[in-house]
């Protein structure tokens, strides 16, 4: 039985037209809807498209969402449900980002599972078109749906949700890519790449090295596999499902994450090693433009981090080099000055000159590169956290009170993105230097520390 109790889009309208003295034929004029049509939906024989709906709601000079929450109900409660009437609905109400009615539709829909597939290709279109809230919730709803099935769909539907969840917050990080790493084998080989490349973005963001190399292994081993059976093969599959890049871009990608692993683990002999690798293209088969951009960008990288490992090795007389190279490349240079600061701590080195020079990078500003590890959002955050932590230990190596601001500012940025063990390093400096701070500094320091707890 239809609940009487429900307000309908009709009976608003025909009170529309009584208040206005209105005839339908003006009406129709008006929204430019066929006045036997409008006939029909205001007696109840026809129901509301959602072009009708629009047209009506323009007509009577309302908010295009005004009557979505009465819409749901004309959808179900009033009428079965018709996907051609929804499949619009959704997306509209998610551009508009009415999603509590995005969710009131999910929720009706899925009592009948037949739904599920394609409410998963509307979530598709909405995660291309980056409305990711609506996506979200449609992806979630879905995989509750197959929770039961071991099938490429919840996959998909999982690796979406860990590209949404991926934010400030280190350790809702760390907790999205644990979820998800369950399901990363269920993908097609072309996704795999992807989600390894991503999950290794967010493990470099958390300093876990180990972890970082053994996805870049995997991506490396998968991409190399998919690469030759490509080439070899008599025959191109054009179905074949593609990743965001050429395979050849997975190789060498591969390849300096593990350059990059190398480093952090103080092996700069095998970080070069790995430089000659990816700097190498001369196996690729493939002879396009694209391939020369991609090549021309590893081998820039490649020059940079040759400089930079003797750098990190203790080679002080690559230190005026690496300088002047990165000082011709603004998007590398707050990168640099991060690893520069460390190998000053590291080896008692005076840098002042250096940092005066590009004193207008701290704080970092400036573009994301399209890619590369050393640009990736989580990575940069986690970067300039840490580099101002390292800033604070460079000047108070002299006793110079500027490093207690920098303590603060690390503070700050750390707990903002939740770096637990930068926060921890921040209070064992701040407690080693307590006495270089001023009374106002020293309140700073224990709101910011309140705030954090």
């Amino acid at each position: 039985m239809v609940p009487t109790t429900r307000t309908m889009i009709r009976d608003l309208l025909a009170l529309h037209l009584s208040q206005k003295g209105m005839s339908i034929h003006q009406f129709s004029g008006q929204s430019g809807i066929n006045s036997g049509t409008l006939s029909r939906i205001l007696s109840g024989q026809q129901p509301i498209a959602m072009n009708h709906l629009e047209r009506i709601t323009k007509a009577m000079d309302l908010p295009e969402d005004h009557f979505y929450s009465l819409y749901v109900d004309e959808c179900f409660f009033f009428s079965s449900p018709n996907w051609r009437r929804l499949r619009p609905f959704l997306v509209r109400s998610a551009e508009l980002g009415r999603l509590d009615c995005v969710e009131q539709v999910v929720q009706n829909l899925l009592e009948n599972l037949v739904y599920a597939p394609m409410l998963f290709e509307v979530a598709e279109g909405l995660f291309r078109e980056g409305l990711w809230q609506a996506a979200e919730l449609l992806y979630k709803n879905v995989s509750v749906s197959e929770k039961y099935q071991n099938s490429e769909r919840l996959a998909i539907c999982q690796y979406r949700l860990f590209r949404i969840a991926i934010g400030d917050d280190q350790a809702r990080n760390l907790h999205a890519a644990h979820l998800f790493e369950c399901y990363l084998d269920r993908l097609d080989e072309a996704d795999q790449l992807d989600g390894l490349k991503h999950l290794a973005h967010v493990y470099v963001s958390l300093n876990k090295w180990h972890k970082v190399d053994e996805l870049a292994k995997q991506m490396q081993q998968l991409a190399t596999l998919r690469y030759n059976l490509q080439w070899q093969s008599n025959r191109r599959m054009s179905n074949e499902r593609n990743p965001e890049k050429p395979l050849y871009f997975y190789i060498l990608y591969a390849q300096l994450i593990r350059s990059n692993v190398s480093e952090q683990m103080g092996d700069y002999p095998s970080a070069l090693d790995w430089v000659s690798l990816y700097m190498d293209g001369s196996w690729i088969q493939e002879d396009n433009e694209e391939v020369k951009r991609t090549m021309a960008q590893f081998q820039e990288w490649g020059n940079a981090n040759r400089l930079l490992y003797r750098v990190m090795a203790g080679q002080y007389e690559a230190l005026s080099e690496y300088v002047e190279y990165i000082s011709h490349r603004p998007d590398e240079i707050f990168t640099a000055l991060y690893n520069i600061i460390l190998s000053a701590n590291r080896y008692y080195w005076n840098v002042d000159y250096i940092l005066k020079r590009f004193a207008s990078y701290i704080p970092y500003r400036t573009n994301l590169a399209e890619y590369g590890i050393l640009h990736n959002k989580q990575v940069i955050a986690n970067q300039y956290s840490r580099f101002l932590s390292e800033l604070a230990t460079y000047y108070l190596q002299d006793n110079r009170k500027e490093g207690i601001r920098f303590i603060l500012q690390s503070l700050e940025s750390s707990a903002r993105i939740n770096n637990k063990s930068n926060v921890i390093k921040c209070v064992d400096l701040f407690g080693q230097h307590r006495n270089q701070a001023d009374e106002e500094e020293n309140e700073q320091y224990k709101v910011q520390i309140g705030a954090y707890l």
